[in-house]
């Protein structure tokens, strides 16, 4: 049987065939970066973490430890490493990192302590596609030591090799260590690789824990010894079973790439044309008062007509006509409707979000205080936005992709009306404002339900009544679900009836024929009385996840419920309500519920009554 793969830690036929097609895939790859396998070994890692992570523990077992220094773009997976060295140091750009250069990287070394060192940065800001300089790990390694007292070189190239080609073809210029992700390359398999040029292995080469695999013999009994395999540096390095199905795969996603697009330089070429393009149009945005729409975060000595200095991203902010930063989760749901792709948020590169944002350490400490999570939508804290919006483009984007992009953005966010400013001094004492109409959401992340103009509505110290009162659950891991990511959340229609006392739940989209046109829950919170009918829905109180935070809250345990919002939203989930009394949580003051008596809540409405 010729397409029989097995373990290839073994010496069936089966086995043999995997060891041959993954050796011949790892050559393959190493030849598609220019790395000579004479100078080069590649190491099969789960993703460029992995690798980064790899890379860690081999210098974590030197003896003195290790200093780390990383630059201030790179991504949370670097930043990770300093909690393993002894001493670490952020470099705050590049400048700093030449000065650090000109100054004798060995300098930061104790000269009575003997230990290594790693310096490790993006070939790519994964923020806002700024390129660093390549020359470094060539600089660094011209300062020579002798091979277990210098400081080597990391480069997460995950960013950058998804349209820009990296040649390894001077070894003596090319980093110590290199990671990359092939699915962000070719978008499948979901595999990644560690390049380690064999004369820098050294580190590695003392990580004391081993695998299956990276082994000849081991004695566990009376004497605890055991010998590595020597031949190859990647035998060592790839702890267990690999993943050959994925390495197999991977040589048909260099075949398929190669057929679609020819090569990474004409990727870059096509892509550096149409990111120059958006950065044009979006730049000229402009409100009818004259204020930029776009706030861009492009490097002032970058230019996306230039590769070498500027990958295709657009990194941005949106900004009302009042020049008020609007929010970047409501951007991106509905971009997501209109079934634009784009990522907000800090995107995980802590030190370029603070750079670009002008944030400071104390108020990112203070904005996790006020309840921002990575994900969440607690998203302009202070008047500062938390997070930014991040435009990628690849092989595959193209000049209607950037059209409709542009147009999704003057469509929603550009005022054309021009409102005369505000003469009054004061704005408290302006009485020329009113409420036109007032929405709440009854159900977290689900439409809204549109409030009568005649009917008088409460404000509480927690928020609008009947706002985000219910949430949808998921049934396995308890989490609240957001239209982040359901974006079909915004389809279902709460409607709160009063006069019956139930909340009506409906959904705009199509319905399968086996569900109902709506579902009913009582309005009535109280789960104490047996009479009640909430009380035959409900189960026992659940702490669920909701905005990151840990909050009480009773799942409704009606079977047609669950199937109701499960079938719609094609995820395992069901409907969750917020018990009396007060929440734990640093969120949303609106979790604190502080409810009034059932009896007050079940009152059909009037014009002179307050709705609790």
């Amino acid at each position: 049987m010729q397409n029989l793969y097995g373990n290839p830690h073994s010496g069936s036929a089966s086995s043999q065939l995997s060891t041959r097609r993954v050796e011949d895939v790892r050559l393959r790859a190493l030849r598609f970066f220019q790395a000579d396998p004479d100078d080069f070994d590649l190491v099969f890692v789960a993703n460029a973490t992995a690798g980064i992570k790899l890379v860690m523990e081999g210098f974590r077992e030197l003896q003195g430890d290790f200093w780390y220094g990383y630059h201030q773009d790179s991504h949370t997976s670097l930043v990770g490493v300093r909690e393993n060295a002894c001493e670490h140091c952020c470099l705050g750009g590049d400048e700093e990192v030449e000065k650090w250069l000109e100054a004798q990287p060995r300098s930061v070394f104790d000269s009575s302590n003997e230990r290594g060192g790693l310096f490790a940065y993006p070939a790519q800001s994964n923020l806002n596609g700024r390129r660093l300089p390549l020359s470094w790990p060539g600089r660094l390694r011209s300062l020579q030591y002798q091979p277990n007292d210098k400081i080597y070189s990391l480069l997460d190239a995950a960013a950058f090799v998804s349209t820009s080609p990296l040649d390894f073809s001077n070894a003596s210029q090319a980093p110590d260590f290199t990671v990359l992700s092939f699915y962000k390359m070719f978008g499948f398999p979901d595999l990644g690789a560690l390049i380690v040029r064999k004369d820098s292995s050294w580190p590695l080469v003392h990580r004391k824990y081993f695998g299956g695999g990276t082994v000849e013999m081991v004695t566990c009994m009376n004497e605890s010894w055991h010998m590595r395999k020597q031949d190859n540096l990647h035998e060592q390095l790839e702890d267990g079973t690999l993943p050959f199905h994925s390495i197999i795969a991977l040589d048909s996603a260099f075949d398929v790439h190669e057929k679609l697009f020819g090569s990474l330089e004409r990727i870059s070429s096509h892509t550096s044309f149409l990111a120059d393009r958006l950065y044009k149009d979006l730049s000229s945005l402009r409100h009818a008062n004259g204020r930029t729409v776009c706030k861009i975060h492009k490097d002032p000595r970058s230019s996306y007509r230039d590769s070498l200095l500027q990958g295709p991203i657009v990194a941005l902010n949106l900004q009302s006509s009042r020049g008020e930063c609007i929010s970047n989760a409501e951007v991106e749901k509905l971009a997501a409707i209109r079934n634009i792709q784009v990522r907000t948020g800090g995107l995980c590169n802590p030190g370029g979000v603070a750079s670009c944002l002008e944030l400071t350490a104390w108020e990112m400490k203070r904005n996790f205080a006020a309840g921002h999570r990575c994900g969440n939508d607690n998203d302009l804290i202070g008047g500062k936005p938390t997070g930014i919006i991040r435009v990628s483009l690849g092989a595959t984007s193209n000049i209607q992709d950037i059209e409709a992009f542009v147009e999704f953005v003057r469509e929603f966010f550009v005022d054309d009306c021009c409102y005369p400013e505000s003469k009054t001094e004061n704005p408290k004492a302006d009485t020329s404002f009113y409420i036109e109409s007032l929405s709440v959401y009854p159900i977290k992340s689900c439409g809204p339900w549109q409030v009568p103009s005649s009917m008088a509505w409460d404000v509480r110290p927690e928020g609008l009544a009947w706002d985000r009162e219910w949430c949808l659950v998921h049934q396995g891991t308890r989490a609240a679900l957001s239209q982040k990511r359901i974006p079909r959340m915004a389809l279902i229609r709460p409607h709160l009836d009063f006069e019956h006392g139930v909340l009506r739940i409906r959904y705009a989209g199509r319905l399968p024929l086996s569900l109902p046109d709506e579902i009913t829950v009582p309005l009535s919170a109280d789960h104490e009385q047996p009479h009640n009918p909430c009380a035959q829905h409900t189960k026992m109180c659940y702490s669920s996840r909701v905005c990151g935070d840990s909050v009480s809250a009773y799942t409704y345990n009606e079977p047609d419920i669950a199937a109701f919002f499960t079938a719609v939203l094609s995820t395992p989930c069901t409907l969750a309500r917020f018990p009396p009394g007060p929440q734990s949580t640093t969120r949303h003051s609106k979790l604190q519920i502080q409810h009034p008596p059932s009896s007050a809540r079940t009152r059909p409405p009037s014009s002179q009554q307050t709705i609790p």
